[in-house]
Parts: structure tokens; sequence; C-alpha cells
């Protein structure tokens, strides 16, 4: 009699799974750290004026090994993708590291968000005398107004409100022209015409420079002509924490596209195979929601 236990069931045969790609141990990490951490002191010590000022050597250290780091990593990463390396469970993964990347910034924009709203609803009238706070208002600021946006600070600064008209306004049609170039490029690759993909990825990069310029500008014109600065309270402090954040990550997602866009040129990407096209996409549909929502609450109301 058989062994039920011993006996082999070809019918219960386990099925064949594809292989897991596991890169080789790399020292780009460190590299990156390392980067970091001389941008973190470099700029410390250039604002401080320490180590003899050579403060700034230093960041444009960082800032030279951070893109050593970028350019050898992204090498990397490209030479095992188009080496066929990579499964679709590797591509799931990738999918899910790049949804909790997003969600992260997500994350990181409500918090600056919820600064701005406790800002404006809790810290600006309480000044103002609301709540309990009526004798504190009338002794210590009695000219003050609680108002937002907050032109004049308890401590007598002055500053003027950027509005929504102009260079504000230019930018956000901007960014909302790039989430359509964005897309018919994206719907390009998918059907295989690359002269379209080309065209429209290299316009979205070009409408993401225009931004980065014209917030350029319209930060000389606050500094020179609005006395809007990082001096001037909290409204100048919400003001340039909110919008250079982003200005930075436009930045950011600029030279993810202008990548992608160069991998096009050498003929990458298929149909079927894109997603470091599609996680730039991602990225860049983020980034213009984002630039909506700030255009409202710092621009607008």
């Amino acid at each position: 009699m058989a062994n039920p236990y011993t006996e082999h069931d070809q019918s219960l045969s386990t099925p064949e799974h594809e292989p897991y790609y596991v890169p080789e141990s790399s020292a780009w990490p460190i590299v990156g750290a390392i980067a970091l951490f001389l941008i973190a002191l470099g700029a410390g010590a250039t604002v401080g004026d320490l180590f003899n000022g050579q403060g700034p050597w230093i960041l444009l250290s960082g800032v030279g090994i951070l893109l050593l780091m970028l350019v050898g990593w992204f090498r990397d990463v490209i030479h095992e993708s188009m080496g066929g390396l990579y499964s679709h469970q590797m591509d799931r993964s990738f999918r899910q590291g790049m949804s909790w990347f997003i969600f992260s910034e997500v994350m990181f924009f409500a918090a600056f968000f919820g600064a701005l709203f406790y800002v404006r609803m809790i810290a600006v009238p309480w000044l103002g005398g609301a709540g309990n706070n009526e004798m504190t208002h009338a002794v210590l600021w009695p000219e003050f107004i609680a108002q937002w946006p907050l032109v004049m600070t308890p401590g007598g600064t002055e500053t003027q409100a950027m509005g929504p008209m102009g260079l504000p306004l230019y930018n956000t049609l901007i960014l909302l022209t790039s989430s359509v170039t964005i897309h018919i490029a994206h719907t390009a690759l998918e059907q295989g015409n690359r002269a379209r993909l080309t065209l429209f990825l290299l316009l979205t990069v070009l409408l993401g420079s225009l931004f980065i310029y014209l917030q350029g500008v319209e930060y000389i014109h606050a500094y020179q002509d609005m006395g809007l600065t990082l001096d001037a309270g909290i409204y100048g402090n919400t003001f340039f924490m909110l919008t250079g954040f982003h200005g930075l990550h436009v930045t950011l997602g600029t030279v993810i596209l202008f990548i992608v866009w160069l991998r096009v040129l050498c003929g990458h990407f298929t149909p079927e195979n894109h997603f470091a096209f599609q996680a730039g996409a991602w990225y860049w549909h983020f980034v213009d929601v984002v630039w909506l929502g700030l255009f409202v609450f710092v621009y607008i109301l």
C-alpha cells in the first residue's frame, strides 16, 4: 500500500514561478548619503559663515557628488531594464514603490497646508484678540489687524500680498497645459507613435522649464518691488515655503521627464514596457494637482 504522505501526486505539481531579479550590492546609496550630508553641512556653514568661508565649496561638492550618484544609479537601472532582467513581479514592486513615494509627498504637502490653515484660522485671529485674548491684543498690539494675507505683522513689518493674476495665473495655465501634453505623450507611447511621443514629451519638459523660469521672475519681483521676503512675517514664510518646495518638485519632475525623453530618443520603452515613463507621468500629475491647491489657498483666498 502506498504511503499517502510520501507519494507524489502529479496532479498537484507546483506551478512554475517567474524569476525575481535581485540587484547586486551597490555603493550608490552610501554615495547619496554622503552627498546629502555635505549639502546639509555646506548649507549650514554658508548661512552661519563657518569653516573660514568654505561653506559654499562644501555645498557645491555635495551637489556634484549627488549628481554623480544620480547619473550612476540611473545608468545601472536602465542597463538592468534594457537587459531584460526585470520580471512582472519586479514591475509590480516598482509600481508599489512609486505609489508609496507619491503618498509620502502628499503627506509632505499636507503638513505644509496644515501649517497654512493653522496660521490663518487660529494663530492670526488669536493675535488679533480672538477667544480670550482680547486683553493681550489691547495691551501688546492694539493697532494690529487680524487679516489674511497678513501684510502688517504685530511687530510692524509691512509687505504686499501676491495676487493670483499675472505670473501665478500664467504658471497655472502652463502646468495645466503640461498635464495635457504628458497625457498625449503617454497615449502616443501606448499606440506606438514615437514621433508624437517625442514631440509632446519635449513640450512637457519645455513647459516645466518655463514654469521654473517664471517662478524665478515672480520671486525677483516679490523681493525687489513688493517687500515680500522670507523676513516679511508669517505670510512671507508660508508663501515661500509652499511655493518654493513646489518649485523644487517641479524642477525634479522636469529633470525626470528630460531623462525619459533622452531615453525615448535612444529607442527605449515599448507599449507594453514603459514604467519609467509612467512613473514620471504620475509624479508630474501629482505636481500639477498640488499647484492647483496652492493657487487657490495661497494666491486667491
